[in-house]
């Protein structure tokens, strides 16, 4: 099954037209809103570098899941 999203404001104007591998491999300030600073504090405390290390921390993916949970439950 085809997927297709726009991505445009969630990305950094260098990476609204790359694949999603190109863009999983990307430094987490490719995304919209995440600043080099920002991404630089992320490598720091978690070892964060790419967009993919964000998408499968184990902390970030524990938050989105209890977060989720909370959701479900109202």
């Amino acid at each position: 099954m085809a997927v297709s999203a726009d991505l445009a404001k969630q990305l950094d104007k260098a990476y609204e037209d790359r694949s999603v591998t190109e863009i999983l491999d990307a430094p987490v300030a490719a995304i919209s809103g995440v600043s080099e600073g920002d991404a630089e504090k992320l490598a720091a405390a978690f070892n964060i570098k790419t967009v993919r290390d964000l998408g499968t921390s184990k902390y970030f993916r524990l938050a989105a899941a209890l977060a989720e949970l909370e959701t479900l439950s109202k």
